[in-house]
Formats: structure tokens, C-alpha cells, sequence
């Protein structure tokens, strides 16, 4: 009895392998679950290796970081972009009104410069700048009279002015477009002689000449025009000397 119960302890381990031999791999849970683990495994072990996960997180931190920068970037330039509308639109308010400021300035002074008596200068106060051209406005304005008042007390005035020399050539000038030739031919003689550097002695000896033709002066006119071109030939004035010659010369002058 004894030897047959040795014998069937014996055969449990034969039975059992036969028992699970009969069980195919596919459906054995202990191995899927192995051959789960193990696909799990190889899959981090892949991730690891490659360092892509690592990447990833790296460079999502770098994106992040650069939004931010960038972000920070553009609220800055919006700054500035306010900033610096803002000063231009305080420029151009100065601008503004300062320009309004100096046009009344000029409206002012035109006006102070209508007709000036005898000893008035056209803008009282004012410089000798202010004056000439006040002055000079007059003549534009074909006021003659009150351009003649003006840049006589202009000479008075202001005897040393750098301006001098022009507002005695239009003074001279004045006298000549209402045909007071006689007054005009002595203001123009000033001119040369007065100024003998000025820019205007070409014109003013251009208009000696002419003064003395319309007063019949031939020899003087003549004396004059032919000054005009030997001292400043290729010059408008002398052009114009020599028209006046050619005439002369077909009037029989």
C-alpha cells in the first residue's frame, strides 16, 4: 500500500507538466503578462536611449522661454511706439504755435509798415533787418512814396547796416519808376560812389545810363553804358548796356 502512494506522489510533477502542456503559450495570462511588461520595458528603454522624451521637454522649455521674450520684445516697441508718437505729436504742436506766433509777428509788422511819415521808420523798434524789408515790401507794393520816406530813414537811421548800400540803390530806384530821372541819376551816383563793392554798382551804373538817355544826356549815357561793359561783362547789366547802345546808335545818338 505504502509503495503505491510513493508511486502516485511520484508521477504529480508529470502530471502537472502534462496538465500545462495541454494549456497553448497564446492563452497562458502568466505569459501575456510577461510579454506585456517586456513590450513596456523595451518601449522605455527605446525613449531613454533615443533621449527623445528629453528633447521634447527641453525644447518645449526653449519655446516657452522664447515666447516669453518675445512677448516681453513686443510690449517694449509698443512702449517706445507710444512714447514716441506721443513726442512727435508734442513737436508738432510746438511747431505750430510757433509758427502762428511768427506769422502774427509778421502781420504786425506789416502793418506797422503802411505809409511811414517823414522821420518814421516803417517798423518803429525794430531792427535794421525788419525795416529793409518792410521797406523793400513797399516797393513790391508799387507804394513808391511811402518806399522813398522809408529807405530814406533807413539811411538815417542805420547809416552802417550791411544793407545800406541796397536800400540806397532802391531808394534811387523809387525815384526812377515815377520818372524823377534827375533825383534818381544823383541816388544811382551814390550807389557807385558810396559803395564802390556792392553787388548793385553794375545795375546802378545800368541805370545811370538810362536816366541820362531819358534826359537827353547822350555823352553821359553813353559813358555810363560803355563802364557797364568794360568792368562787368557776361553780367545781365552789361546785356543790357549794349541793347541800349545799339539803340542809341539806330536813334542817332
Amino acid at each position: 500500500m505504502k509503495n503505491c502512494r510513493l508511486q502516485w506522489f511520484a508521477m504529480l510533477p508529470a502530471v502537472a507538466l502534462s496538465a500545462c502542456a495541454l494549456t497553448p503559450p497564446s492563452e497562458d495570462p502568466v505569459l501575456i503578462q510577461l510579454d506585456e511588461l517586456d513590450r513596456r520595458l523595451a518601449a522605455v528603454e527605446r525613449i531613454l536611449a533615443n533621449g527623445s522624451l528629453v528633447e521634447l521637454t527641453v525644447q518645449s522649455d526653449e519655446l516657452q522661454r522664447q515666447g516669453a521674450e518675445l512677448q516681453g520684445r513686443v510690449e517694449s516697441l509698443e512702449h517706445e511706439s507710444a512714447t514716441t508718437a506721443s513726442r512727435q505729436r508734442d513737436l508738432y504742436v510746438d511747431l505750430d504755435e510757433r509758427l502762428l506766433a511768427l506769422e502774427e509777428s509778421v502781420k504786425v509788422a506789416a502793418g506797422q509798415a503802411g505809409t511811414p511819415s517823414s522821420g518814421q521808420l516803417p517798423v518803429p523798434g525794430g531792427s535794421d533787418r525788419d525795416n529793409y524789408q518792410a521797406a523793400l515790401e513797399l516797393i513790391k507794393e508799387q507804394r513808391y512814396d511811402a518806399a522813398e520816406k522809408a529807405f530814406k530813414q533807413f539811411l538815417t537811421t542805420f547809416p552802417d547796416s550791411q544793407m545800406a548800400d541796397n536800400a540806397q540803390y532802391w531808394l534811387a530806384e523809387a525815384y526812377y519808376v515815377t520818372n524823377r530821372f534827375d533825383e534818381a541819376l544823383k541816388q544811382f551816383t551814390t550807389v557807385v560812389n558810396n559803395y564802390p563793392r556792392s553787388r548793385k554798382v553794375p545795375d546802378a551804373l545800368l541805370k545811370m545810363g538810362f536816366c541820362s538817355y531819358e534826359l537827353k544826356r547822350w555823352n553821359d549815357a553813353r559813358a555810363a553804358l560803355g563802364r557797364v561793359q568794360a568792368e562787368f561783362a557776361d553780367t545781365t547789366a552789361a546785356r543790357l548796356a549794349e541793347q541800349r547802345l545799339t539803340r542809341m546808335s539806330e536813334e542817332g545818338h
